[in-house]
């Protein structure tokens, strides 16, 4: 039986490796000849070789921070002796773009998705109530619940549920300004979605964020399947939701004759996204789900890399896989514009990683972005995207937006996502409707821990027990899977009535 290492080193010019179980002093590390002399938990880092003040520290072969305090080999390396350091990347537009190695058409996958008149295809069939305002949500959420609590889809096996796409937002503000933009695409995203086969807008009537307005921006137009109505205008509480009940009635025949038929995965769009990431993410769950984006972009797919907080330092990796000096210099420009917002808002983007991520061995951005970009595979960047904007590009695509998960993925969704993959390490139980999500466990412990929310374990990467070619063609089966209507643990307990969640930036007045 082949002896594993306890610690996984992650390429040659490392001065750090990774614990794979949780190291005690004196612990031996034959391959390094070298002693542990602290306790390092499981995730965490452990120096291999001496490291000075001030020296870079290198894991994955990038710069993660530098020592603020000499290291000797077998120390734990963490928060008390790393720290953050602005590093000057060098960019390489495009050296790595490569055309993806296509799988025939003939032997492409398939699954069973809804074939929408628009042509688009959804891997689920909901209906959409979406609050234009805050002012509207009440009543939004009282028209779902007599669906989907009350028994208002009784008999209707072909409908998923009728969501309510509630928000914080939609008055007090600028209708040049960008937070307008955000809020309006993602509605115009949602009220399109491939996922929905019916959709009723409500508004208040007085509010900034008008349902004329956003029509006339996007040509939206009333059908028997889309509806819009004010509370103000239809005459209060009662009457507003008697007649969005009575308008969702009118179409509960028509979606509910939806039928899965067998369609090509390059009509799916993969958001790929990390929540709860701790010292593996990096190592397992990441690259695994990076190489099923790689195997769905061979089969003629998208995928959605998002959180740009969570890529800045390794930004140059993305450059580097550019398919043009235009799509590099597009990022970099988002980069600028974070370096800006988070200034002008006595913000730092080292704010991360956050306690969770710490506690789980993620020190720096620095750290925790070169594992957050190993998601995207290593297929070519052909496009970037603002938030919300909507992805027209196939292949590996970026998309604008913060780290904090229910925004980014709001915004992915928005964009035409009807799949998604979150990867965590520390845990998560949320779903972000109508689009499902299955979560990955990065290591064994908390997929025992928390099994009944996780959907895959990726953690025998780290044991050794598999490899990451192996635990991606899982990935890939399983979106395949659930893209077809196995229902994910999270849409199994409901998850993703209140994971709506538009980027609300700049000033509320």
């Amino acid at each position: 039986m082949v002896q594993v290492s306890p610690v996984i080193q992650l390429n040659p010019l490392d001065n750090v490796a990774v614990a794979r179980v949780k190291l005690a002093p004196g612990t031996v590390l034959d391959g390094f000849g070298i002693t542990v002399t602290d306790a390092v938990p499981q995730g965490h880092k452990v120096a291999v070789t001496g490291i000075a003040e001030g020296e870079q520290v290198r894991k994955y072969g990038q710069i993660i921070g530098v020592a603020s305090a000499g290291i000797a080999p077998g120390q734990h390396v963490h928060t008390q002796n790393l720290e953050m350091r602005d590093v000057e990347q060098h960019h390489d537009f495009g050296v790595d773009a490569h055309e993806p190695d296509y799988i025939p058409e003939d032997r492409r996958a398939r699954f069973m998705g809804y074939r929408r008149a628009t042509g688009k295809v959804g891997t689920r069939n909901y209906i959409a109530v979406i609050s234009s305002v805050n002012c509207s949500a009440t009543v939004s959420k009282a028209v779902a619940d007599h669906f989907n609590r009350m028994g208002g889809l009784e008999g209707r096996r072909n409908i998923d549920g009728v969501v309510a796409l509630t928000h914080g937002g939609g008055c007090a503000m600028n209708t040049q300004a960008e937070g307008y933009r955000y809020l309006t695409r993602t509605i115009w995203g949602y009220a399109t979605h491939a996922n929905f086969g019916g959709v009723v807008m409500i508004g208040l009537g007085c509010e900034t964020n008008q349902i004329s307005l956003i029509k006339e921006m996007y040509g939206l137009t009333e059908s028997p399947n889309f509806r819009t109505m004010n509370i103000q205008g239809v005459g209060g509480t009662r009457k507003t939701i008697a007649n969005a009940i009575d308008v969702i009635g009118g179409m509960l025949d028509e979606v509910d004759s939806a039928r899965r038929t067998s369609e090509p995965v390059s009509e799916l769009t993969l958001a790929l996204e990390c929540g709860g990431s701790d010292g593996y993410s990096g190592i397992s769950a990441n690259p695994a789900l990076g190489y099923a984006s790689d195997l769905l972009i061979r089969h003629g797919g998208t995928t959605i890399l998002s959180e740009t907080p969570e890529i800045y330092g390794a930004e140059h990796l993305l450059t580097r896989r550019a398919a043009s000096p235009e799509v590099a210099r597009k990022l970099l420009e988002r980069i600028e514009w974070w370096r800006d917002y988070a200034e002008r808002n006595k913000a730092e983007l080292n704010n991360n990683p956050s306690y969770g991520n710490k506690a789980g061995g993620l020190t720096t951005i620095l750290e925790k972005s070169l594992g957050a970009v190993a998601k995207g595979g290593n297929s070519r960047l052909n496009a970037v995207y603002e938030y919300a904007e909507p992805v027209k590009e196939k292949g590996f695509v970026f998309m604008d937006s913060p780290g904090y998960d229910p925004v980014a993925v709001t915004g992915q969704v928005a964009s035409g996502a009807n799949m998604i993959c979150f990867t965590t390490g520390r845990g998560s139980t949320s779903g972000f409707k109508p689009t499902p999500s299955i979560k990955l466990a990065t290591n064994n412990a908390m997929y025992e821990h928390m099994a009944e929310d996780m959907d895959i374990n990726c953690g025998g990467i780290v044991t050794g027990d598999e490899t990451i070619e192996q635990s991606g063609q899982r990935i890939f089966d399983k979106i395949v899977s659930v893209a077809s209507g196995e229902r994910t643990k999270s849409e199994e307990y409901d998850y993703g009535n209140n994971e709506f969640v538009p980027w609300q930036v700049g000033a509320v007045m």
